[in-house]
């Protein structure tokens, strides 16, 4: 077996979110007590006597309500049960078993998938007796849980592993060598319909109503023999405008989003332009030091000619200078059409990003960049750059070695950055300029 998949299934506000994060010892779902939080499937790693074990965080099961996210939310997690090797189906112990528990419990029963029923709220010894109501299920051997404190979570880990027979020890490196790309942007512009586009399946909620994404959501691709994690983001809104404390929780798991990538696809609505929310967007990714693409979703929407892109292109350019480094596409996520630019896009900028440029070649460039335009005299003391070197790869860093580093003037700064990008293929890529003392 290669790394065992096990989905967590239940009714709403049971624990799901709460044991999956201490699984993976980190706040990976967001919590809240409010129910419905969890929509989309969520993936996480965690290794338990040496073995990898892969779990997947569900939205609750409400079995006959026809609401537009549950009937989303129920269709996910029905399909994280048809691919989930085990099971793992939480009631709540503090309450007798719901309509919605005897549903689930069925569903269970006819999946023909290996299960663990577990008992979650047990908080102490003298709440364990509450498994005992659960026996009605016909479900084998009920378990107790405390998803908040970790009571008895060693047990269920060795259950599982035994419930698998998994014998083998594996190695959670799989995916360790990939491209993680992030898809961020303002609320609905077709961050998760463009997901699902580039995967050819429905693997995340869409639905018009912004917000419906509210985790970052990691999907796994191969590319051209190549491993791609896609990550699924919640829509960023000004935080002046963010009154919901789950949308701020949403953001905050964004950002993480863009810390944790290699490179960030910054998505913008054709028929709405590119706005002031949209340039805060790429300075952060830009701050972080991630490649960056800017890709303009929705273009079928758009009348055009011959001009169109190109005038696009030059008002964008226009409105952010900085975007004159890096590549803008042009792209449908409905139709998919040119959504394969997506991937060529964020691969090219991937790998310029983990290539160091040559010493010697650089300081030949870097000679002829000072004779056409040195430095000017400050306070009376000439400036000398001795030798430069690219001294780090995401983010990207070239150090400038000279005799005054405090006194180089910030316009000198943007002239040598506009320099090296003229010389170097560095398209994508922000890179930061490093003076030090030599």
């Amino acid at each position: 077996m290669s790394i065992p998949l096990i989905a967590i299934v239940g009714r709403p506000n049971v624990g799901k979110s709460t044991f999956f994060n201490r699984l993976l010892s980190q706040r990976h779902s967001i919590v809240d007590s409010e129910e419905g939080i969890t929509r989309d499937r969520i993936y996480g790693e965690t290794e338990w006597c040496a073995h990898t074990l892969r779990f997947i965080d569900t939205g609750g099961y409400i079995p006959e309500d026809f609401d537009t996210f549950n009937v989303a939310v129920r269709k996910q997690a029905q399909e994280a049960v048809s691919e989930a090797d085990l099971v793992l189906f939480m009631v709540n112990g503090k309450e007798p078993p719901t309509g919605s528990d005897k549903v689930l419990a069925q569903f269970i029963r006819e999946c023909g998938k290996p299960y663990l029923l577990l008992v979650n709220k047990c908080d102490g010894l003298k709440n364990d007796n509450q498994i005992n109501q659960y026996y009605e299920f016909g479900l084998k051997n009920p378990m107790p849980l405390s998803a908040l404190n970790g009571r008895y979570t060693g047990d269920i880990l060795d259950a599982i592993i035994k419930k698998l027979k998994v014998k083998k020890n594996l190695s959670s490196n799989e995916h360790n060598n990939s491209l993680r790309l992030a898809i961020v942007g303002m609320p609905n512009v077709g961050k998760s319909s463009l997901t699902n586009s580039l995967i050819k399946k429905e693997r995340t909620i869409v639905t018009p109503i912004a917000g419906t994404t509210r985790d970052a959501i990691d999907v796994y691709v191969r590319w051209h023999g190549n491993d791609i994690t896609l990550v699924d983001t919640a829509g960023l809104r000004k935080l002046a405008k963010i009154k919901d404390r789950v949308e701020y929780y949403s953001t905050v798991r964004t950002k993480n989003a863009i810390e944790s990538s290699h490179v960030v696809l910054v998505l913008i609505d054709a028929e709405k332009g590119f706005g002031k929310q949209d340039k805060t967007i790429i300075d952060q990714v830009i701050k972080k030091g991630k490649g960056l693409v800017l890709c303009v979703n929705k273009w079928d929407l758009i009348k055009k000619n011959t001009q169109t892109m190109k005038e696009t292109n030059d008002q964008i350019r226009m409105q952010f200078k900085s975007l004159d480094h890096y590549p803008i596409i042009y792209v449908s996520a409905l139709s998919t059409k040119r959504i394969h630019k997506v991937l060529e896009e964020a691969w090219k900028v991937y790998k310029r990003g983990k290539e160091f440029l040559s010493t010697k070649k650089l300081n030949r460039v870097i000679k002829k960049i000072i004779e056409k335009n040195p430095p000017i005299a400050v306070q009376g003391r000439n400036i000398k750059i001795k030798f430069a070197a690219h001294v780090s790869c995401e983010p990207s860093v070239i150090a400038f070695y000279l005799n005054h580093p405090k006194l180089i003037g910030r316009s000198y700064k943007r002239y040598l950055e506009n320099q090296l990008r003229l010389n170097f293929q560095l398209n994508g890529i922000p890179f930061k300029l490093s003076f030090r003392k030599k």
